[in-house]
C-alpha cells in the first residue's frame, strides 16, 4: 500500500483542482462504506503550499500507512481492504477496518499524538453510517501549527509563516522519524 516517492508528480495544484479532489475523496469514501459495513479510515498528509504530491509527502504518507497497519495488527483488528492512491490533494489511503469506530478514532488520535510524524497526518475515521468522527467528538482542541503552536487553521488562513519554513520543519520531523527507524 506504499507509494514510491520517486514517482511524485510535484504538480502545483489549483484551488478548483483541490476542491474537485476533495469531492472525489468523499465519493470514494461513500463507495467504500457501501461496499463494506465497517468503519473506514481515510488517511492523507497535511501538506502546505500548492505541491501536494512530492517525495516528502509520499515518504510521510508511507510512514503513516505502516503505522496504521501496525496499529490494526497490534489491536487485532481485521483490515478488510486497503488502497493507496494519489489525487490532486496528494497521497491518500483508504482502509476498511473491522473495529468499533469510536475505539478506532481514539487509537488514531493517540497515533497522531505519539508518532513523530503524527502532526503531519490527517486520519479521518468514518462510521459505517458515514459519520466522520472528529477531534471535537472527543473534546480535543484543533490542530496546532507546526511552528508556533497557535491554531494551524489560523496560521494557514493568515499566512503567518513562510512555506519554506513549514517544509523545513516537515523535513526535520521526517528525518527524526527516519533516524529513530520508526516503522521501518
Amino acid at each position: 500500500m506504499h507509494l514510491l516517492p520517486e514517482y511524485a508528480t510535484r504538480h502545483e495544484v489549483s484551488i478548483p483542482e483541490l476542491l474537485a479532489s476533495r469531492d472525489e475523496r468523499q465519493a470514494r469514501q461513500q463507495e467504500w462504506l457501501t461496499r463494506h459495513s465497517a468503519p473506514l479510515v481515510s488517511f492523507t498528509v497535511v501538506a502546505p503550499g500548492p505541491i501536494k504530491d512530492s517525495e516528502l509527502t509520499r515518504r510521510i504518507f508511507n510512514h503513516g500507512v505502516t503505522a496504521l497497519l501496525a496499529l490494526a495488527k497490534q489491536s487485532t483488528w481485521i483490515v478488510r481492504e486497503q488502497t493507496a492512491l494519489v489525487s490532486a490533494s496528494g497521497p491518500e489511503g483508504l482502509l476498511s477496518i473491522e473495529a468499533p469506530a469510536h475505539d478506532l478514532k481514539l487509537a488514531t488520535i493517540e497515533l497522531e499524538h505519539s508518532h513523530p510524524l503524527g502532526r503531519l497526518w490527517d486520519i479521518d475515521v468514518l462510521t459505517p453510517e458515514g459519520e466522520i468522527l472528529s477531534r471535537r467528538h472527543f473534546a480535543l482542541p484543533a490542530r496546532r501549527c507546526l511552528l508556533c503552536e497557535q491554531s494551524a487553521a489560523d496560521c494557514a488562513r493568515g499566512k503567518t509563516h513562510a512555506l519554506s519554513d513549514l517544509l523545513t520543519q516537515m523535513e526535520a520531523l521526517l528525518h527524526d522519524a527516519d533516524s529513530r527507524n520508526i516503522n521501518q
